[in-house]
């Protein structure tokens, strides 16, 4: 775990980073083939447009394999938004996501935002009880169909 390193995202790794989320998502939560193309589309902007002084995504890494992402892109003046947190299968529950989390956290704090914001979904039980245990709040939830799959959206948000 120590030798796992969380570096700057270049955008060399968002070909990576549309394919496994299109993978896993399909995987583990059914996910038909539009979510990839959103992916996509916000790593598109966030290569052409985001403000490396409040926006940066972080990817982790071990002897040069991707493990995962993180962004903190913004929402507003004093709100950041986290965008595409995952992690792969392999690199789940050894503590990546809370410092990863942290990582993310910490820029967003000292880039002067004062709260931070999430949309995620009910089913992403782990990512729920990281949040939850980092101090976020949980502010909305309802049933919607995307993806091609029933599921139940959540919003949440943290002070910081």
């Amino acid at each position: 775990m120590n030798d796992i390193l969380i570096r700057p995202f270049r955008p060399d790794d968002a070909a990576w980073l549309v394919e496994q989320h299109g993978r896993l998502y399909q995987l583990d939560e059914g996910f038909d083939d539009t979510f990839a193309p959103l992916v996509e589309r916000i790593l598109a902007e966030f290569v052409d447009a985001h403000d490396p002084t409040r926006e940066r995504g972080w990817i982790a890494e071990q002897g040069g394999a991707r493990l995962g992402s993180i962004f903190c892109v913004a929402l507003n003046d004093h709100t950041a938004k986290l965008r595409l947190f995952l992690l792969m299968p392999e690199a789940r529950g050894q503590g990546l996501g809370k410092r990863m989390l942290n990582t993310c956290m910490g820029f967003a704090r000292d880039s002067g935002y004062r709260d931070m914001a999430l949309w995620t979904h009910e089913s992403h039980r782990a990512a729920c009880a990281l949040y939850r245990a980092s101090g976020w709040q949980l502010t909305g939830s309802k049933k919607v169909h995307s993806f091609g799959c029933d599921l139940v959206e959540q919003s949440w948000e943290i002070r910081l």
